[in-house]
């Protein structure tokens, strides 16, 4: 644990499996990964080797590098 107390509310965190959306240029992914999170308020806390992993996720779906990646559905925008 990187933290005893949730450093926003002081609340109990708990380790959790969580999906994290990452986004990047006109892709975005589904992330499962392991996080503490607060028990109180919500809070989520992510280990340093996990935000790096959202970063080299983030630049991929930025330059368009899907391979690999699982394609779930479509996203549509409607108006302006």
């Amino acid at each position: 644990m990187l933290f005893k107390k949730c450093p926003i509310c002081g609340g109990q965190l708990q380790q959790k499996r969580v999906e994290k959306l990452l986004k990047g240029g006109f892709h975005t992914a589904i992330i499962k990964v392991d996080a503490e999170v607060c028990a109180h308020c919500g809070e989520r806390l992510y280990k340093p080797e996990i935000i790096a992993q959202f970063e080299k996720v983030r630049n991929r779906l930025t330059k368009g590098q899907l391979s690999g990646f699982r394609v779930t559905g479509k996203t549509v925008a409607i108006g302006a």
